[in-house]
């Protein structure tokens, strides 16, 4: 932090300006945090030159919103992709294993949602030893069966998955309103799609799978439907176990890390990341049961002033060493977004290579 301060005027300037400098911090609480939306009004916000910038990460940006705009090097890429891969091996295992995508192939010339739904799709891959893709753009006459974004079931190619794999371990993934729409029940034509497909094929579809999701819950929200009953719906529709179903949080401004469900619905900071939820009366840490600003900390950014941000999301503290999924420190809840915060997309993320 302090080292690439010095690259970085304005994030010095905010650094000088604190009540605490970073080098006088006795612990992590004390350490200055920035708000993530500085990553929106001063972009790129780094610690590099133009030379060693090797892509720039771009959050989604909705109703005309600014993007956050990250810029990383090659040894930051590396970083977020082995920080990644060791936090999901904790959840769902290291061995690879068929990867079924809740989305359409990626096809040339794809921008805005596409492009950050197929960087969010990569970040599985590293658990592939094979990748299906589950949703085709609807032929014509198919309109009135395919989602907003033109997409359907591609039933024969899903059915071919699970007569090769049906008994085997799957990792699938999918943006939580697409898995909603087409294995919770949220289009009725999926739904028939998948209920003629099970009685083809005999019995559930992917017993053994596992099948994680990321992004807001707010349009599921807006139509009442809550984790339990996605949880309950999705894994029923594949025939698999509904503490399978593990719905992760995470943003382009902390590359690297990601906070999925435990078994006990609760989320925990890896080794290398931590969080402090902060009372939005005095910053003071939250302690169990109050609500209060989530504040993420990494070591995984080293090219860009990622160390300590404060978001615009809200959680609560659960447990304090006492999660009885077994994981260490604090356990928190995601609960929603601040009133009036800016609505921006989470893990949805477009990767454009600089120019």
């Amino acid at each position: 932090m302090l080292d690439g301060a010095e690259r970085c005027p304005p994030f010095k300037r905010f650094l000088d300006a604190q009540r605490i400098h970073p080098a006088n911090a006795a612990t992590l609480a004390e350490l200055p945090f920035l708000p993530v939306s500085a990553f929106k009004r001063l972009q790129p916000l780094c610690f590099l030159d133009a030379a060693q910038i090797y892509r720039v990460l771009e959050s989604s940006a909705t109703s005309g919103q600014l993007p956050s705009r990250i810029a990383i090097d090659r040894d930051t890429a590396k970083l977020m992709t082995k920080g990644v891969t060791a936090i999901l091996a904790d959840f769902i295992g290291s061995q690879r294993r068929p990867y079924l995508v809740v989305d359409r192939p990626p096809h040339p010339g794809q921008g805005g949602a596409a492009n950050a739904r197929s960087a969010a799709i990569q970040g599985l891959m590293a658990f592939s030893t094979e990748t299906c893709y589950a949703l085709r753009p609807a032929a014509p006459g198919e309109e009135s069966r395919a989602d907003p974004d033109g997409l359907v079931l591609d039933v024969d190619v899903i059915a071919e998955f699970c007569r090769r794999h049906g008994a085997s371990n799957v990792v699938a993934y999918g943006f939580t309103y697409v898995v909603y729409l087409h294995l919770g029940g949220g289009l009725v034509a999926s739904s028939a799609a998948l209920a003629g497909l099970r009685q083809k094929l005999g019995g559930a579809l992917l017993p053994r799978s596992y099948l994680l999701h990321s992004g807001g819950w707010k349009k599921l929200q807006q139509i009442s439907v809550d984790k339990a009953t996605f949880n309950a719906n999705v894994s029923a529709a594949l025939g698999a176990d509904a503490r399978s179903v593990i719905d992760y949080y995470g943003m382009v401004e902390q590359l690297g890390v990601v906070y999925p469900d435990c078994s006990e619905g609760n989320k925990h900071a890896p080794r290398f990341a931590e969080v402090i939820l902060r009372n939005p009366l005095d910053w003071s840490p939250c302690v169990i049961g109050q609500h209060g600003l989530i504040q993420v900390l990494s070591a995984l950014s080293p090219s860009f002033p990622g160390q300590a941000l404060l978001t615009e999301d809200m959680g609560v503290v659960v447990h304090e060493d006492r999660c009885p999924c077994g994981r260490r420190g604090m356990a928190f809840r995601f609960a929603g977004r601040v009133p009036k915060a800016e609505v921006r997309g989470c893990s949805d993320v477009q990767r454009r290579r600089a120019a």
